[in-house]
């Protein structure tokens, strides 16, 4: 008898769980995030409000912050651990599918947009961290946090600078 597509998939997953070190790190991963909202929540909870984590598919491990430029925008920022590169990232998202387009199409000019076609999820995908080394966490945490202010001001310093070109007073 011969295997259907998902059958082989099933059959190759369930050897992966039977070795058990899938689920040790994909635990370990989601932790980690959630030890970073967390702490988010902590030291920056004057700066920015924190939604919960989302676990995703297997794919993405993020969470959602804004503050009150970003909320005056339909905007958020997601701290997003993405599994299939293991990295982290930092996205811009708009609350509806028209603010996304209307905030890619305002800052395609930028360093922000790399590509031609605005992605399936965010406005733009910015790459925090390549390489995280999951051997030193404490030094992971605060590497991530202070890359996260810094490019979030540097996100909303430029929404700025592009919206007052755009509406002159």
């Amino acid at each position: 008898m011969k295997e259907s597509g998902l059958n082989s998939s099933i059959i190759a997953y369930k050897k992966q769980l039977d070795i058990g070190e899938i689920q040790v790190a994909y635990t370990q991963l989601v932790k980690f995030v959630m030890a970073l909202k967390t702490r988010f929540s902590n030291t920056l909870s004057d700066q920015f409000s924190f939604g919960g984590i989302f676990q995703g598919y297997m794919d993405y491990t993020y969470f959602y912050f804004a503050n009150d430029d970003c909320r005056k925008r339909k905007l958020k920022f997601g701290l997003v651990l993405n599994h299939e590169e293991i990295r982290f990232e930092i996205w811009l998202l708009g609350q509806t599918k028209p603010v996304q387009e209307h905030y890619w199409n305002l800052l395609k000019s930028t360093k922000w947009i790399q590509g031609e076609t605005i992605p399936k999820y965010s406005i733009f995908e910015h790459i925090l961290i390549e390489n995280p080394d999951f051997d030193d966490l404490s030094t992971l945490r605060e590497t991530i946090e202070q890359r996260t202010v810094k490019t979030t001001d540097k996100i909303l310093a430029s929404l700025n600078q592009i919206e007052a070109v755009e509406t002159p007073e």
